[in-house]
């Protein structure tokens, strides 16, 4: 079957999407009809099976692979994608409807979930770019080496937690900020100093440490300098505030100004090298991940995905 012209699309509903999925596929698929787009549609129920499906489809020949989802879908394509030999890889587009309960990464390149439309017409013009992805290498409790790549960011310690919180949250408010300021609420009796020996550029850093975040694109606004086509990562380190100046903190970060807050150390490379992050929680695209056992690094790799993004 020769689908060079005809999109995948993999559509992955949120979890309280179950009484509205109708509504909302039905509002996607007349956009996606009414300019003319040729498609196939699968949906998945898990995130085993995100991967599975588009493994199917780049097997199936398909050269424009859609995701109806948000940022841990997404994250499961690329991941997908990156098992793929580069001359595969090469050949596949990867494109975005927002549709998650954590929808950032589109909200870098200005789709919205409430716009469906403007994200179909942006994959119709069908510019491409060559984005980086960031890199986690690793070992798990197996003594297994491993790697996964992330499109957004890589959080260790507070925010790590507050992300986590964020998605359960999300379903309950609906509001991005309203789901940010509880989740901050809930966790100011959580622990928030964790135990670190990073290596940054030349910098070392060995003390406690709130939060870091290593950010391929805007980090959920804690690296909202970073940009995905410049080969590097940016990095911010969070010492732990007094109470009043972590309220400062959390209005600066929903401001956008979060670098602006005194106890944030902003840092840009291609490398950080964690030496220890004692019990610190790790997020990667807002999804929980199992800690890495013993040291671990993260790293840039850069233009290797192709992505369809707005004029």
């Amino acid at each position: 079957m020769d689908n060079d012209k005809r999109w995948g699309i993999l559509y992955c509903p949120k979890h309280d999407d179950k009484r509205h999925k109708s509504k909302r596929w039905n509002k996607i698929e007349k956009c996606l009809r009414d300019n003319g787009i040729d498609f196939d549609y699968v949906q998945s129920e898990s995130m085993a099976g995100v991967e599975r499906l588009v493994r199917m489809m780049i097997n199936n020949g398909y050269k424009t692979i859609v995701i109806v989802g948000g940022d841990s879908a997404l994250n499961d394509a690329v991941n997908c994608l990156m098992q793929m030999e580069a001359k595969v890889r090469d050949g596949i587009s990867l494109g975005v409807i927002p549709n998650g309960i954590i929808n950032d990464f589109a909200h870098f390149w200005g789709l919205r979930e409430s716009e469906p439309e403007k994200a179909v017409e942006s994959l119709k013009n069908h510019r491409v770019r060559k984005i980086d992805l960031g890199c986690v290498r690793y070992t798990n409790r197996k003594g297994e080496a491993c790697r996964r790549y992330f499109l957004n960011c890589v959080n260790i310690g507070f925010i790590a937690s507050v992300m986590n919180i964020r998605r359960r949250t999300r379903r309950f408010f609906g509001s991005r900020t309203l789901s940010y300021v509880s989740s901050f609420i809930l966790m100011i009796f959580q622990r928030m100093e964790y135990r670190m020996h990073l290596k940054i550029n030349t910098d070392v850093v060995k003390r406690n440490v709130m939060t870091v975040c290593v950010g391929n694109a805007s980090g959920y606004g804690q690296t909202p300098n970073a940009v995905p086509y410049n080969g590097l990562l940016d990095v911010s380190v969070v010492y732990h505030p007094e109470m009043t100046q972590l309220f400062e903190g959390i209005y600066l970060f929903l401001k956008g100004k979060f670098l602006n807050h005194k106890s944030v150390h902003p840092y840009r490379t291609q490398k950080v090298e964690v030496v220890e992050a004692h019990k610190a929680p790790v997020g990667i695209d807002g999804r929980m991940m199992n800690a890495p056992v013993g040291p671990f690094n993260i790293t840039v790799e850069q233009e290797v995905v192709n992505f369809i993004i707005p004029q």
